[in-house]
């Protein structure tokens, strides 16, 4: 029988809203538009807000220019670098700090995240969590092909809690990429599918992708948690 030792957590839509993260570059980039371009800040950011809660995730900032009747392509270059490296306003989930209190004075804690790496590091620096962990990877220091679903961060975050897969637990919000490699290597898996999360509408794209367990907040960890500590084998058929 394996007891629980360990529990990693993905970063963005897990632990924080990643639509917070997006709505805090685009203040960035319209806060530039507006010194800039001439348009006004709340204008600019509005257009933003609306091309993204129209479900547009590929060229918004080819469309902001358009819409403002700005020929200047290029720009829209200098608007994702603005949005890349700006200094995310973005706090934890309600619910994140008192489970990671709670957690961590009886389980080791990591976390696996992918993205760019200065990214997603502005992010961990503005959410202050990190002393609540003790290993903590981004996936992206191992080379963009070692991004989720690869196995490889799993691998390197265990190696550096030295647990065994096993033992451990991995909560995620991505059916496409989250929880495929932790499978792979004998992680029990949970799912938090938040109400008008990013990515929770998504289906995996089959069985070897699916989480072990859903469950709609983080609240209701520490009750599995409990179950799942003691007798985790039961749960990884």
């Amino acid at each position: 029988m394996n007891k629980l030792q360990a529990i990693v957590f993905d970063l963005d839509d897990t632990l924080y809203s990643e639509r917070d993260f997006v709505l805090s570059g685009f203040r960035a980039v319209a806060q530039w538009g507006s010194e800039n371009l001439g348009v006004e800040v709340e204008r600019g950011y509005t257009t933003l807000f609306n091309l993204y809660s129209e479900g547009v995730r590929n060229n918004t900032f080819d469309r902001w220019l358009t819409i403002y009747g700005i020929d200047q392509p290029e720009l829209a270059t200098k608007f994702i670098n603005i949005y890349r490296q700006h200094s995310p306003q973005i706090e934890p989930f309600p619910d994140t700090i008192n489970l990671l209190k709670t957690l961590s004075r009886s389980y080791q804690i990591g976390l696996v995240s992918d993205g760019y790496l200065e990214v997603q590091q502005r992010k961990w620096a503005a959410l202050e969590l990190d002393a609540f962990f003790d290993a903590v990877v981004f996936s992206d220091q191992l080379g963009r092909e070692k991004w989720k679903p690869s196995p490889a961060p799993f691998e390197l975050v265990l190696e550096q809690l030295k647990i065994a897969p096993e033992s451990s637990v991995y909560i995620g919000d991505n059916p496409r990429k989250d929880f495929f490699g932790a499978r792979q290597l004998g992680m029990y898996t949970i799912q938090v599918k938040r109400t008008g999360s990013e990515y929770g509408h998504l289906e995996p794209p089959d069985l070897a992708y699916h989480p072990h367990l859903i469950i709609s907040s983080l609240a209701e960890v520490l009750i599995l948690i409990e179950q799942l500590h003691l007798n985790i084998d039961r749960c990884l058929g």
